[in-house]
């Protein structure tokens, strides 16, 4: 009821009538038809009040010469009502198949476009050149799309994602801060020097409140490599069972220990301290180890199958993200590929990568700092890519930063937040959304729409 309050009524159809007698459910599939390089798909919606539509949007490769290569890239529509806000929920990756309501969408009462990060398969040019996936390039991307579809949607825009998505609402905001009224951007890191990573290691030595917990995870990775031969025998009994091969990693051997460096960043991104007690003792058998192993980091996805689709990301990470490298010295001397854990080894030789030494990460970071507006940061205080986070300056303006107690590498993070700065993080979202700010400071708590996006999928990140 609060919400309503908050945010405005609309009909329980989502629909707005026209002078004509029409409504925008009624319409809105032709509406999207006629924008040139739309092509539109409806799907049976999961969401009541909602109608959900698969979009491809005929986008230039190159940006700087539309006159070029083009591919499709794919969008999620969920519509609710033409006079409702919109939010632009970027994953930084694929696209969700399935129909969910981000955090800010929901509390705006809002539609949502889910829109897949160029060069994730199925929207990548075919051929691919890889020096078009650059941050600049998929921003633009989003500025193209959100141009033709405010023909639409007039109202006020939200961007959000978490994580990479995250850090891609940033970089749009950057590039065209226009574009939207406000960006809530998650769990998204920062990595404006890639050569200093040592808040990883401060990160790992102090994280939780349990030292217990902090030393067992710590022990249990040692010990799957101190049990190496049985742990072997179990993975590439697997790989042959499942197909997986292994031409990038290049040995299952250099798969497993990657996966056993994963194991501790693992369990905190996407598990909670009070976890600690289902994992196994030190002395557990090898199936119990194994399983655990295979259950926190995912040993597939050093395979060739499992790196497949994340081969965009670690070519962006090689290139302008930068990478985290935690300095492993509890897992010494039992490591023999140590220096594989770094971006380079997880794209295919074939395609060529640069770093370009931290300058575009150095642009954002000074941008937001120096210029940054409507800008609401959220991190989960247990979270390793919290370590190196987004940080505002003097010339930033009506943003905030917030950290959610105990939490982790969610993408729901205001309904954790302290009472005060949940209903300061609420009212805010509403204002940059267009709802009344008396009203909006009566709304506490978040609608119950449970749905993670970044639980959707694993990506790395």
């Amino acid at each position: 009821m609060a919400l309503l309050l908050a945010v405005g009524l609309t009909g329980a159809g989502g629909t707005t009538a026209r002078a004509d007698g029409t409504t925008a459910a009624e319409d809105i599939a032709a509406e999207l038809k006629a924008i040139p390089g739309m092509k539109v798909e409806e799907k049976t919606s999961t969401l009541p009040g909602h109608r959900w539509f698969w979009l491809t949007y005929r986008q230039p490769v190159d940006h700087r010469r539309p006159g070029g290569q083009w591919f499709e890239q794919r969008v999620m529509l969920q519509h609710k009502s033409e006079d409702r806000p919109m939010v632009l929920y970027t994953s930084g990756y694929n696209t969700p198949e399935v129909m969910f309501r981000s955090e800010p969408t929901a509390l705006v009462d809002g539609n949502q476009i889910s829109l897949e990060y160029r060069y994730f398969t199925p929207s990548r040019p075919e051929p691919a050149d890889w020096t078009k996936d650059t941050i600049w390039q998929a921003a633009t991307d989003e500025h193209r799309l959100i141009g033709a579809l405010k023909k639409i949607y007039k109202g006020r825009w939200i961007s959000t994602g978490g994580s990479k998505g995250g850090m891609t609402a940033v970089y749009h905001k950057r590039f065209y801060p226009g574009d939207v009224d406000g960006s809530v951007v998650y769990v998204a890191p920062n990595d404006v020097d890639n050569d200093e990573d040592s808040r990883y290691d401060e990160f790992f030595a102090t994280v939780g409140t349990d030292d217990t917990c902090r030393a067992h995870i710590k022990d249990l990775a040692r010990e799957f490599l101190k049990r190496r031969p049985e742990m072997l025998k179990r993975f590439t009994a697997a790989a042959a069972e499942n197909g997986w091969t292994f031409s990038i990693l290049r040995t299952p051997d250099r798969a497993f220990e990657n996966t056993v460096m994963d194991y501790e960043w693992a369990f905190w991104q996407y598990s909670l301290q009070s976890d600690c007690g289902s994992l196994p003792a030190l002395d557990a058998s090898d199936d119990d180890l194994y399983a655990s192993l295979d259950a926190i980091a995912g040993l597939s996805f050093y395979t060739d199958q499992g790196l497949a689709p994340y081969v965009p990301y670690y070519y962006q990470a090689g290139t302008q993200l930068g990478w985290g490298t935690p300095q492993f010295t509890h897992l010494r001397p039992l490591l023999r590929h140590e220096s594989s854990y770094q971006p380079r080894t997880y794209v295919p030789r074939e395609i060529a990568m640069r770093f370009d030494g931290g300058r575009a990460m150095r642009d954002i970071d000074r941008w937001v700092r120096n210029h940054g507006s409507r800008l609401m940061f959220l991190y989960g205080e247990n979270d390793p890519w919290g370590s190196e986070r987004f940080r505002l300056g003097r010339g930033s303006k009506d943003s905030a930063v917030y950290e959610a107690p105990g939490m982790n590498h969610s993408g729901r993070l205001i309904d954790k937040l302290p009472a005060e700065q949940r209903a300061k993080a609420i009212a805010d979202l509403l204002r940059w959304a267009g709802a009344d700010a008396a009203r909006a400071r009566t709304l506490t708590t978040t609608p119950s729409d449970a749905t993670d996006p970044l639980r959707l999928q694993r990506p790395p990140l």
